[in-house]
Order: structure tokens, then sequence, then C-alpha cells
């Protein structure tokens, strides 16, 4: 009788876990995609861009031309990858502005978040505040605010008191 009565038990366990599965999953909507949902936005920014124009701001100067060539990655899981290349009178340049190079290189390089409202990126900092104080005009912690015409991505850096004080515009590689 012991016996019968743990089967019954069992039976009826698996029975209504059967029965609840579907209800679960139909309580779960669909995940948003279409133009304007945070599926396409990751979608249209990611791939391979190549560097077109990139300039520094500083207040009250003309712009600092950055010369050299760069590349960006953004895949599928929101990493970001911008590594370009200067020559050494170019970082010589942006060291006078609290921007510094590693053998001529502007490497930057993490998880990314998006905000769809605000039109805006921002680098998590793995054991760091997003929101910390920034360290120079590039930080990692300064939102990134994009821009997409056709195949042309354009990230602007904007200070505290949002003024630019970086645009790079990229074109998608093919």
């Amino acid at each position: 009788m012991k016996h019968c009565a743990r089967w019954l038990a069992v039976v009826m366990i698996v029975t209504l876990s059967a029965a609840a599965a579907p209800l679960a999953v139909a309580q779960r909507g669909p995940v948003d995609t279409g133009p304007g949902t945070l599926a396409a936005a990751r979608k249209i920014l990611e791939g391979r861009w190549r560097l077109l124009t990139f300039e520094i701001m500083q207040p009250g100067q003309k712009p600092i031309p950055v010369l050299g060539a760069g590349s960006m990655v953004y895949d599928n899981y929101g990493n970001m990858t911008i590594d370009i290349r200067v020559d050494p009178p170019t970082a010589a340049m942006l060291e006078k502005v609290g921007i510094s190079t590693v053998k001529g290189s502007l490497f930057t390089q993490g998880k990314t978040a998006i905000d769809l409202q605000a039109r805006t990126l921002t680098f998590l900092l793995d054991g760091q505040k997003a929101l910390g104080a920034p360290s120079g005009p590039l930080a990692l912690n300064r939102k990134r605010h994009w821009q997409i015409s056709g195949n042309v991505l354009t990230l602007t850096t904007k200070n505290d008191d949002g003024q630019d004080v970086s645009v790079g515009r990229w074109e998608k590689a093919p």
C-alpha cells in the first residue's frame, strides 16, 4: 500500500509539473525585435568599423584632429574594442590635453550597456562604479552618444557640462 501511495505521489508531481510548464512559458512575453528595440540597436552596432575621423575638443580652442588609423569591433554580446593608432606628433599633442597613448595606440575594450532613450553606450567597468569620477576626456565611465546615418556611426563623448569632448566617425566595414 505504501509503495502504491508513493508511486501515485510521483505520478501526480510529474503530471502537475508537465501541466504547469506550458503556463510558465505562456506567461513570458516575446523578445522585442524590430526597429527601435534593444535587439535592433545591438544588431546595427554589431560588426567591424573603420575610423573615418576623430577629433578632441578643448574649450575655447580649435578641435584637435587625431591623425591615424583605427578600428572598432562591437560584438553580439555588447563587447566593444576600439584601437586607434596615431603617429608620434599626434601622440605628443594628445598627451598635452591629458590623453595618454601606449606605443602610439588609444585602446579601449570592455562590455557596454545601451540606453535606447538617451542613445548612449556606457562601458561596464569590472569592480568599478560606472559613474565614478572621470579621469580624462576619454574616460571609460563617460557615456558615448551614438548616432547612425547610413553606414556611418558617430560616437560623441561629452563632459559633465554636456559639451562635446570627442567626436569619432566610423564606417561599417563590409
